[in-house]
């Protein structure tokens, strides 16, 4: 069922309804970089610096009541704990308030938790430039960005197979959903609720291994 921003988890990831995902083979590896030390090699972004940059520029923004939202768990301080390696979904979704508006900003095109944190951190960077050059103000350029729920059936893996580690492919997505269906179906005696949500997560899991209903 649909969530409120209210409502949103830090984990697991809850994706706005309605924003498109990024296919898996679309993804690409994120060429954000860490400031670095003159002389040395440039290093790739990581996690903590990616973390902290999303929260200063979140900060600049004035942003507030932020939900940031990832398969990662939480760290005790309620921040996404650095991975050991990549996840299955390394989407971000963080939901705030601006000027008492709901608003989320979503990317998974890279491959990496760090770098798709580091992309809207970016994006929210160039946004606060809008307002240098007179012609519109930062507000305008959010009213795109209006928050939509949070959605639990963004969280596929979880809704069609009980887990969120599973590689599947596109033939298991729709033969779980076929079982699941025949037990959910209002028509079975099911719930109509559930099992739009099935029907839900059977596109966000199409959606992003790339295959056609």
């Amino acid at each position: 069922m649909c969530r409120t921003v209210a409502d949103v988890n830090r984990y697991p990831l809850e994706w706005p309804l309605g924003w498109k995902r990024t296919p898996r083979y679309n993804r690409t590896t994120g060429m954000f970089r860490a400031q670095n030390t003159p002389g040395t090699r440039p290093q790739l972004i990581s996690h903590a610096k990616a973390l902290d940059r999303l929260d200063d520029e979140l900060r600049r923004l004035g942003a507030v009541d932020v939900t940031l939202s990832t398969n990662l768990e939480l760290t005790l301080r309620g921040w996404p704990r650095s991975p050991d390696g990549r996840v299955d979904d390394p989407g971000v979704a963080v939901y705030f308030r601006f000027n008492k508006r709901p608003t989320v900003l979503a990317c998974d095109h890279y491959l990496t938790v760090a770098a798709n944190m580091a992309a809207i951190a970016g994006h929210i960077e160039a946004l606060r430039r809008i307002e240098r050059y007179g012609v519109g103000t930062i507000e305008q350029a959010l009213a795109g960005y209006k928050a939509l729920p949070a959605d639990s059936a963004a969280d596929w893996r979880m809704v069609l197979f009980g887990t969120k580690t599973t590689t599947v492919t596109i033939d298991d997505v729709k033969a779980a959903h076929r079982q699941l269906a025949a037990v959910h179906h209002p028509d079975k005696g099911g719930d109509l609720d559930k099992m739009m949500q099935l029907n839900r997560a059977r596109d966000y899991a199409l959606d992003e291994l790339g295959g056609s209903q």
